[in-house]
């Protein structure tokens, strides 16, 4: 179980990828001897006429999709179970907050008009997101219906509400949650409620999914609470330093978690150049980036089939490209065991991005702990790095770790180092 000084080492279960949840405990003893610490579990409630997981109609029933045939949707006892059964195996579960909009079919549009964003004929404003690359490309959700959190007559009684699902979510055993678009609900709101979330349990998490935002919404987050943001080193391709500056620029305002894909992306086995080594290389990425990682379902068995909120199926778990779940649990073991991989920590260059290979250095926070990396930015050949071209902070290192091969298996560092397609090498003391 993941303490508030331990990394958190996530599973993404995703419900839609699993038939109903009295199943789900089958899965757990493969996701505790991968050595993941908790479960983060997408939206298990009713859903409007979208089916999107994220289209929430009502926060206190149940997805019918995800209980056996004939159960009562307002009978949690199923996530209880799961929960107890989870933890028994070392296992902390966290799920969804969805506090930025709901389904169209909500029974909080009735019950509360006045909490939702309207257009100047009063027609319910459903959320956009604009491509900043091409203002242009907007995106709609039409399925969904914006909460209004700037001109809301009755703030206070949305607070509430929100305050009352957090709680009754809690009191079914949930560890935390995941925030949505943390980045479309002002601070202001997410304090009063990350503050009465923890006085219920202090060891109740909060994590702020904050991806694709400006850095101002991601600024005004600072001094809520949050335990944890979510990173975008999955996009990296050691090009440029922007991951590097978003790294320093935001971890004083929390410690951040790496994901090698997730259900918003293509699978790993998906993109070029899809191979085993880029399924390494992002998920070695992600795992030594920042203190916490996170790992879809399925990502263990090479999964090509992307994660939808809406058509994904259990069927699309037998697809995959190789297994490495043994890999998996070894780059997690050697992640819980090395100190500046369990820490935030810093992050340095030691050479340029035109080169076609990077050295990095990570220092913990005091700098008293340090890991050199080597990267080969070539994802289709091999190439190898002569000694004399090895940067003097990584020369002096004694021992390399090839962790594509085998993360705990040091070897002397001296010579030439080959590298395979996409190779990321350790330097350790």
């Amino acid at each position: 179980m993941s303490s508030r000084s331990n990394p958190e080492i996530m599973y993404n279960f995703f419900p839609r990828l699993v038939s109903h949840a009295g199943l789900w405990v089958e899965h757990l003893e493969r996701i505790a001897q991968m050595g993941f610490n908790s479960i983060y579990i997408n939206p298990v409630q009713e859903t409007g006429g979208s089916r999107s997981l994220y289209a929430v109609k009502n926060y206190f029933r149940l997805n019918t999709e995800f209980l056996p045939p004939g159960a009562d949707p307002e009978d949690f006892s199923i996530l209880t179970d799961f929960i107890q059964k989870a933890e028994n195996s070392g296992i902390t579960v966290y799920t969804d907050l969805v506090l930025n909009h709901t389904a169209n079919e909500s029974v909080l549009i009735d019950q509360h008009p006045e909490w939702f964003k309207r257009d100047g004929a009063g027609n319910i404003v459903h959320p956009y997101a604009i491509d900043p690359a091409n203002p242009s490309n907007i995106t709609v959700w039409g399925d969904l219906s914006e909460i209004d959190y700037e001109n809301s007559q009755n703030l206070q009684s949305l607070i509430k509400y929100w305050d009352e699902v957090i709680g009754f979510y809690q009191k079914l055993g949930f560890s935390g949650f995941r925030c949505d678009a943390a980045y479309k609900v002002p601070g202001s709101v997410f304090i009063p409620l990350i503050n009465a979330a923890k006085k219920r349990d202090p060891k109740t998490r909060f994590f702020a999914e904050t991806l694709g935002c400006t850095l101002e919404q991601v600024e005004q987050l600072r001094n809520c609470g949050f335990d944890y943001l979510f990173n975008s080193c999955k996009w990296w391709n050691f090009d440029s330093s922007w991951c590097l500056d978003q790294h320093r620029q935001f971890k004083s305002i929390a410690p951040s978690i790496g994901f090698p894909e997730s259900h918003d992306t293509l699978r790993t086995p998906s993109e070029q150049p899809g191979t085993l080594n880029w399924q390494k290389n992002r998920y070695i990425l992600a795992s030594v980036f920042s203190k916490g990682i996170l790992m879809p379902m399925g990502y263990e068995y090479g999964s090509y089939i992307k994660i939808d909120v809406v058509n994904s199926r259990p069927e699309d778990l037998k697809k995959g490209k190789w297994d490495i779940c043994d890999w998996i649990t070894r780059v997690n073991m050697f992640k819980a065991s090395v100190p500046v991989l369990c820490q935030e920590g810093e992050w340095q260059q030691l050479n340029g991005f035109d080169s076609n290979v990077l050295f990095l250095i990570k220092k913990s926070d005091d700098s008293s702990n340090k890991l050199g990396v080597l990267i080969n930015k070539d994802w289709y050949n091999g190439t190898e790095v002569s000694r004399n071209s090895i940067p003097g902070e990584l020369a002096r290192f004694k021992y390399l770790i090839k962790p594509f091969t085998d993360p705990h298996k040091t070897i002397a560092n001296g010579g030439t180092i080959d590298l395979g397609p996409s190779e990321i090498v350790f330097f350790t003391e």
